[in-house]
């Protein structure tokens, strides 16, 4: 079975991986104590490494503007919700409702977004 994905799909596929790596950069600074952790700290660096990898790729076809954005918004939302499902920080309506916003954020500037540029 062969699957190709379009330019545009595999600019937002790239776009969606670079922001969990985003997500898993942001929550290994954590662990890392201050980069004093070696371990911690280069898996770490590696994150950050291959999460700005796949964003550049992604901004090959996709928006910087609108890339960027959705990239630090899926970052944003993912460190949050391990925080509070793995880390026991506040689960309030008012966190839920402020991540919920972002992720309307995020959904309607993919849905506003012409990849040709």
């Amino acid at each position: 079975m062969n699957v190709s994905l379009s330019r545009e799909t595999a600019a937002w596929v790239q776009l969606v991986v670079a922001g969990l790596f985003e997500v898993a950069w942001a929550v290994g600074i954590k662990y890392t104590q201050g980069f004093t952790r070696l371990v911690p700290s280069v898996l770490t660096v590696a994150g950050m490494i291959a999460s700005f990898w796949f964003l550049s790729r992604a901004l090959r076809q996709i928006p910087v503007g609108t890339g960027y954005a959705i990239w630090t918004g899926i970052g944003a939302v993912g460190a949050a919700i391990f925080g509070m499902i793995w880390l026991g920080e506040a689960r309030t309506a008012a966190r839920i409702g402020s991540l919920l916003m972002i992720v309307g954020g995020i959904v309607a500037l993919k849905l506003t977004t012409d990849s040709g540029s």
